[in-house]
């Protein structure tokens, strides 16, 4: 079964168009992908699209594909899904600036890994509907179009059930404010009793490496940390806990983030530098939770190096 099967124009110049396909076969990911990927070839001022997917999806559809497939970009997607899902913004981003048509006009099928990630924590599948969600905001200026291609045969019920609420034209579309809002209304668990305070953001990688992190790894946590307390501080209070390599830091603030997109808008360039604040801390680090709390009140970011 599919969400979005059939050619049909390209998304007007300027506008994200953000589609998904659930498939269970591989029968139905070619059934989805070939009017797309023909969509594509026929778009004017776009260069060719890409397939990004699963080994054994990408060999069936260069099979169907024919003589077409030489006119097809094919990519393993463990080679594209490289980290979080904060990596994948960039890589996306990156992308685009590199090789897509004017205003980022271009096709990309994008199936994430799941497979890849056998064991994939709930914590992690739900960074990734963000990500989806947050995607429809974040690429709103760009003449993209992409299909998100969803295996049910490696993830789960409730994670396509979530991801079609943060894909358009799926019947159950919300705005991401308000799908971000449910995901951050799971309470953060309170941090041990054991938790250190730290006296300045600058604490954190000496911090980091007494709990056994590399030096190299302890000072760009470090680095991390700060990054975050100078965009969002001041600081009110600094807790760290955890051992190596799954370190925590959380910092207590003065104020809110009221920005759901903070942190996941590509700074110019697209290049991870401390002073980019969220942006930096979330290419480092595998988690970065942000908790504005009740209305008046500071907001709490937790980093999580791996």
């Amino acid at each position: 079964m599919s969400t979005s099967t059939g050619a049909r124009p390209a998304a007007a110049h300027g506008q994200f168009d953000h589609r998904m396909a659930v498939f269970g076969s591989d029968d139905a990911f070619v059934a989805a992908a070939l009017p797309f990927l023909a969509e594509g070839l026929a778009a004017p001022d776009e260069p060719p699209p890409v397939a990004i997917a699963a080994p054994g999806l990408l060999a069936v559809l260069r099979d169907a594909l024919g003589a077409d497939a030489r006119d097809v970009g094919f990519v393993d997607h463990t080679d594209w899904y490289t980290g979080t899902a904060a990596n994948a913004v960039a890589q996306g981003a990156g992308y685009l600036a590199a090789n897509a048509g004017p205003g980022g006009r271009v096709h990309l099928l994008m199936e994430p890994d799941w497979a890849g990630r056998a064991g994939r924590s709930a914590r992690e599948s739900t960074e990734w509907i963000r990500y989806e969600s947050l995607a429809n905001l974040l690429f709103a200026p760009f003449a993209t179009t992409a299909l998100c291609a969803y295996d049910t045969r490696t993830a789960g019920p409730a994670v396509v059930d979530a991801a079609r609420r943060a894909h358009p034209g799926t019947g159950v579309y919300e705005q991401p404010p308000v799908l971000v809002r449910e995901l951050d209304a799971v309470p953060l668990p309170p941090p041990p009793q054991s938790a250190a305070r730290l006296p300045a953001p600058e604490a954190v990688g000496a911090w980091a490496a007494g709990r056994g992190l590399p030096a190299v790894d302890a000072g760009l946590f470090g680095r991390a940390v700060g990054a975050a307390a100078a965009a969002h501080g001041p600081v009110v209070e600094i807790l760290a806990w955890g051992e190596a390599p799954a370190c925590v830091c959380e910092l207590r603030l003065c104020r809110a983030v009221a920005d759901p997109l903070a942190g996941f808008v590509p700074p110019p360039g697209g290049e991870a530098e401390p002073g980019q604040g969220l942006w930096f801390t979330r290419q480092v680090c595998a988690y970065v939770d942000v908790r504005d709390g009740v209305p008046g009140d500071g907001a709490k970011i937790r980093v999580q190096y791996a």
